[in-house]
């Protein structure tokens, strides 16, 4: 079973910025299309981001231009640069494969907040 920890959430005014890091266990890593995923206070879980094994990458409308999902896959890491951040952006941030592997790490906390 492949293990997803992430980090680099916390606390941060609108307009800041935060990196994510999710890394994740096994040799399969490089194969699967990797997921950046978010769940806010009361709502349901939403795709964010995603990326391919070669770099191609796609984004929720809410986040173009602000994000960037990459990957090291010699690091089995996934990463998240988000600029820009909103109030809206508040929620719990999990990486996944896309679709999902149908079990979730813990997550980061990502709040933004004046």
């Amino acid at each position: 079973q492949v293990q997803l920890v992430e980090s680099g959430g916390g606390l941060v005014q609108p307009g800041g910025s935060l990196r994510l890091s999710c890394t994740a266990s096994g040799s399969i890593f490089s194969i699967y299309v990797m997921g950046w995923y978010r769940q806010a206070p009361g709502k349901q879980r939403e795709w964010v981001a995603t990326i391919t094994s070669g770099g191609t990458t796609n984004y929720v409308d809410s986040v173009k231009g602000r994000f960037t999902i990459s990957r090291d896959n010699a690091k089995n890491t996934v990463y998240l640069q988000m600029n820009r951040l909103k109030p809206e952006d508040t929620a719990v941030y999990y990486c996944n494969a896309f679709p999902s592997l149908g079990y979730w790490g813990q997550g980061t906390q990502v709040t933004v907040s004046s």
